[in-house]
């Protein structure tokens, strides 16, 4: 799919989410207006029968009252006109009468076994036995009507009514009646109006009329019903004939209209949130109607609420066709949109195009042909950074194949190097598995490359495991390592010494990524140092051997010259044999020195303070001192100076270099002894006499076999005292100035802390 047809596409589809969510949004606004609209009109339609409704009841209130009045005065009048006689009236004399007081018609009646019948009357037609149910409805009125007593002329009376009557076509006639009776009388007096002149009665008809010409001007409205809130629940809404008069309708649940559309349950809940005083909508479906209903509460007669049920059908056709215009006219729109965004991306693309031909020129390699701008917008900006791009890719391009070629070479000049070195090189991962092996590796350790890479191989002895782990260690630390002689493990099994330098890997985060190894065989090493200790040893040997016939020839020659002259004078001399013995002590004791450094001593180190055993010394060496006149000054450290050592070869040590010290001071002095811990580690134990001293020729010298600066010695005494002094891991060290003195400084080892004897 071509970018124009995308983007065609890309945008047609949001311009028709666009209309999508336009049709959405307005019948979703349609639908709120409307229902808006239907819920002000429901309430202004309640408004207007709550309005009637009220009306109604104060008409019917005043009607009754006029009407009272009027059929009160009248039979109080006729009251005054008729004797007491009953069989002295008639019916002209009734008919007068009515004419004069002002009602339709005059009837007297009288009660009979319990109850009322008409025995006069201005009516013919009410002594007809064809209105005798109208007349046995009045009987029964005039029973359960309620009587009012009043006083008139200073006696009392009672006089009852019965609620208007509506008669006529549209309810446009008025019928009451009122029965007086003057307890002074057989009879009843009976009084009808029947009255259409002096009120227009149509307009307190009630409500009904109303409401039938509001459904007939609305068919949307499908009825219209009034509740008594206050009476619901204490007898049944429906099922109750019509409301004939106001006090009917104000004195039953169903005040006027229809309940065909009953929710019983829920009517109930509404009427009842109505009756605080709330307007309440709601949808339901009824009669397989999708209706919309009201509850609106009328503020007079209070309790009243009107209820109205409207058809939603029209309401939703509305919708329906406008939604249906609505699409047919996003559809024209979308079509219109799609050709115009695909002709105006065939116009964007354009210069696109031009720009991918370049790119593949350059993707081909050529970057000579470059793209002709004749634009100025961001199109034109990128095709001219495309045509820079080119001719930089061109510049760099020639700039890598040098440098590839560089990296190629130098590539194979290391890969050549490394195989051909004779150390081992081999390069493992974190986990420890050989990512990279030379052919010297394959040779020393036998393995493959084949069987190296990608595996872990035991090239460590089992007993240095814990000794590489902490190399590891060290290594993850940041810590270089020196090369170290060890022992690895070949293939076949075979221990072989080894010097080891190991190298972090790190990637240009300064992360160790892997683990290089140079492994060099020091066996071929190790033997040839071996032969060189020996022949070292035989030379030490040889020059020990001329030295020891040196010296034993010098005493030797003596004895045998002496041993000559006593044969050829045939005489003992005892001078002479004092001379010889003197000779032969002294090959005694060259023959002594030298068996002590050439034997081996057996020695066992112990843990002990080096100040106690130069006390020891010096009280050993502290008589012949007093003989010679020399005094010793110590200045001992209050610090332990506990090392690990052979006491009676330190002795012998300390005994060496004070005696040198004595013999040093023919004329007497002082020999200052100081022990002291110094900083690395180490107790420091300074001699210092006052002799004549030692040329700086001399020094580097001493310890040579039978090297002496004395007449009487052998050059042996320095010599086994260094050997000793090694043998702790201490060192020695002489200055001496000739005529100012000599200062022998030892230092040896202290024992740290948590350790036993060695």
């Amino acid at each position: 799919m071509s970018v124009k047809t995308k983007l065609s596409f890309m945008i047609s589809f949001i311009v028709f989410v666009l209309l999508v969510l336009n049709v959405i949004l307005n019948e979703y606004s349609t639908r709120v207006n409307l229902q808006a609209d239907t819920e002000s009109n429901m309430l202004h339609m309640s408004k207007q029968i709550a309005q009637n409704v009220t009306q109604y009841a104060i008409g019917y209130r005043l009607l009754e009252e006029v009407l009272e009045d009027k059929l009160l005065t009248a039979s109080i009048a006729a009251a005054n006109k008729l004797g007491p006689d009953l069989d002295k009236i008639t019916t002209e004399q009734l008919q007068r009468l009515a004419i004069k007081v002002g009602v339709t018609d005059i009837s007297l009646m009288v009660k009979e076994n319990g109850e009322y019948r008409v025995v006069r009357s201005s009516d013919y037609r009410e002594m007809e036995d064809t209105l005798m149910y109208r007349w046995g409805q009045r009987s029964k009125m005039l029973k359960q009507t309620s009587k009012t007593r009043k006083q008139v002329r200073g006696h009392l009376i009672e006089f009852w009514t019965n609620p208007v009557e509506w008669t006529g076509e549209e309810s446009s006639f008025v019928d009451k009646w009122a029965f007086y009776d003057d307890k002074q009388k057989s009879y009843v007096i009976s009084c009808f109006i029947r009255d259409y002149n002096t009120i227009n009665y149509g307009q307190i008809a009630g409500p009904t009329s109303y409401i039938s010409q509001m459904l007939a001007n609305n068919p949307v409205i499908l009825e219209i019903t009034g509740f008594n809130s206050n009476l619901l629940g204490k007898e049944p809404i429906v099922d109750l004939p019509p409301a004939v008069t106001a006090d009917d309708m104000f004195e039953r649940p169903l005040a006027f209209g229809s309940y065909n559309y009953e929710e019983s349950k829920q009517d109930m809940k509404d009427i009842g949130r109505a009756k605080e005083g709330e307007v309440v909508f709601r949808q339901a479906k009824l009669h397989d109607r999708d209706v919309m209903k009201s509850f609106v509460p009328i503020q007079e007669p209070s309790g009243m609420v009107v209820g109205i049920v409207l058809d939603k059908e029209p309401m939703m056709a509305v919708i329906e066709e406008q939604r249906i215009n609505l699409i047919m006219i996003s559809i024209i729109l979308l079509v219109i949109v799609v050709f115009c965004i695909y002709w105006l991306s065939d116009l964007l693309i354009r210069p696109i195009r031009s720009i991918l031909w370049k790119v593949n020129e350059v993707s081909f390699g050529r970057f000579d042909n470059s793209i002709e701008v004749n634009r100025k917008d961001e199109l034109g900006q990128l095709a001219q950074r495309v045509n820079a791009m080119s001719k930089n890719l061109g510049v760099y391009m020639n700039k890598l194949k040098l440098a590839f070629e560089e990296n190629r070479s130098m590539k194979e000049y290391l890969e050549s190097f490394i195989n051909q070195t004779t150390d081992a090189i081999h390069v493992v991962d974190l986990d420890g598995r050989i990512t990279q092996v030379n052919r010297a590796f394959e040779q020393l350790f036998e393995y493959s490359a084949d069987e190296a890479l990608g595996n872990m191989l035991s090239l460590v002895p089992d007993h240095l495991i814990a000794e590489e782990q902490q190399t590891m260690e060290w290594l993850n630390s940041g810590k270089l390592l020196p090369a170290r002689e060890t022992i690895r493990v070949t293939k076949s099994g075979e221990w072989i010494s080894v010097s080891v330098t190991t190298s972090p890997i790190r990637d240009k985060n300064g992360a160790i990524r892997a683990i290089a190894s140079i492994t060099r065989d020091m066996t071929s090493r190790n033997k040839m140092e071996e032969l060189l200790r020996r022949s070292e040893k035989l030379t030490t040997v040889g020059q020990l051997a001329a030295g020891v016939a040196h010296e034993i020839r010098n005493p030797l020659t003596t004895l045998r010259g002496f041993l000559q002259l006593q044969l050829e004078t045939s005489k003992f001399n005892s001078r002479h044999v004092d001379i010889m013995l003197s000779e032969l002590d002294r090959i005694n004791l060259i023959v002594g020195e030298f068996l002590i450094l050439a034997k081996p001593q057996a020695t066992r180190f112990e843990e002990k303070d080096v100040r106690f055993i130069f006390g020891d010394v010096i009280s050993l060496l502290d008589s012949q001192a007093h003989l010679c006149d020399i005094v010793f000054e110590t200045d001992f450290s209050t610090d332990s100076c506990l090392i690990s050592c052979e006491e009676n070869q330190l002795k012998q040590v300390f005994i060496n270099v004070i005696k040198n010290a004595i013999e040093a001071m023919p004329q007497g002095g002082v020999i200052q002894v100081e022990i002291k811990r110094g900083r690395s580690g180490h107790v420091l134990v300074s001699i210092t006499d006052e002799g004549i001293g030692i040329p700086e020729d001399i020094i580097p010298k001493l310890g040579d076999p039978f090297f002496t600066g004395k007449d009487t010695g052998t050059g042996l005494g320095i010599m086994v005292s260094q050997r000793i002094i090694q043998s702790h891991y201490g060192t020695m060290d002489i200055v001496s100035k000739v005529n100012v003195g000599t200062k022998v400084t030892i230092s040896l080892p202290l024992l740290m802390e948590g350790h036993g004897d060695l």
